[in-house]
């Protein structure tokens, strides 16, 4: 890997295996543990499939290279707390582009799993490669990373159709073709990226008050410890102290979604594991979940889960 040299990856993270194609790293963490699949695709040019299953892990991350990375999040959602006591979020579909400066930091994955894919650049070396690579490639790394990468800030924005088209691709590739095809898409990604403008303002996200986010995490702990209550918004705004709109928009912010959808959502998922593991009744289960009535909760079951309980219950049996 051709970033070993110049890089430390944290005590946290151990080499797993490698051959000729890949390497593969894993980082453990009391709360989980994430897998990291590397590919070097040209020299100073490493292409690195993420899958974490975890709440938090704190990164040891340092390195003398001169990178530009960019990562696409495929599912979950991840936390950075800045130097400011701020947060900030990257969700599925985004496109996130960094030079990794200090990037030694807590994260954390409020949906408690992340998957995407990480281009990582070692500039100095990629550059004298690249323009050699096939005729009429131009693409200037450093202007590139100094287009996207202007300030210790990530630089964060939805995936436009182009540039989830390779991703999408990415995802799925043939193993026959894996080599010839990581090259290909690479170098497509580059181009594209280049003939993109910078919006204004760069890749603004709003910022959470970390005093904010630590209130919606109460939130979020309260709620799932009793599925079978419900609350009003009005009553978890004033037991936390926590304006309805502000706390609604901090809650999306986190989380992705509002807290009605999040909560219909945990029960369901919550629900479906006492169906695949019991053989308590439709009824009891609703009941657990907080719905007096089996065909309503039969009916939220099914917009979530896509079948009804008792479909579900007989496809897992």
């Amino acid at each position: 890997m051709s970033l070993e040299a110049s890089t430390y990856l944290g005590d946290n993270v151990s080499l797993i295996c490698r051959d000729d194609m890949c390497t593969v790293y894993k980082l453990e963490d009391s709360t989980g543990e994430g897998m990291m699949t590397c590919y070097n695709i040209f020299p100073g040019v490493d292409l690195m499939y993420n899958d974490f299953h975890i709440d938090s892990c704190l990164s040891s991350f340092q390195t003398n290279a001169d990178l530009f990375c960019i990562d696409h999040c495929r599912e979950g959602r991840l936390e950075w707390e800045m130097d400011d006591g701020s947060y900030l979020y990257m969700e599925a579909a985004d496109l996130q582009m960094s030079s990794r400066a200090r990037h030694s930091r807590m994260f954390r994955f409020p949906l408690r799993h992340y998957h995407g894919i990480t281009l990582a650049i070692n500039i100095n070396e990629a550059a004298s490669i690249l323009p050699g690579v096939i005729d009429g490639f131009c693409v200037d790394i450093h202007a590139l990373r100094n287009r996207f990468c202007h300030c210790e800030k990530p630089f964060i924005m939805r995936a436009g159709n182009s540039i989830k088209q390779i991703f999408a691709e990415l995802y799925a590739v043939p193993e026959a073709i894996r080599a010839p095809f990581f090259k290909v898409k690479v170098l497509e990604l580059l181009l594209v990226l280049s003939t993109m403008a910078v919006p204004p303002g760069g890749g603004e996200r709003p910022y959470f008050y970390k005093t904010h986010v630590e209130k919606v995490k109460a939130i979020m702990a309260l709620i799932t410890s009793k599925p079978e209550k419900r609350y009003t918004l009005e009553e978890l705004s004033a037991r936390f102290d926590f304006p309805i709109t502000s706390m609604k928009n901090c809650f999306k912010g986190v989380y992705g979604t509002s807290i009605y959808a999040y909560m219909k959502a945990y029960k369901m998922n919550a629900a479906a594991v006492r169906l695949r593991r019991t053989k308590d009744s439709v009824t009891t289960i609703a009941l657990e979940m907080g719905y007096d009535s089996a065909s309503k909760f039969s009916a939220a079951f099914k917009s979530v889960i896509g079948m009804t309980p008792a479909e579900y219950r007989k496809s897992v049996v």
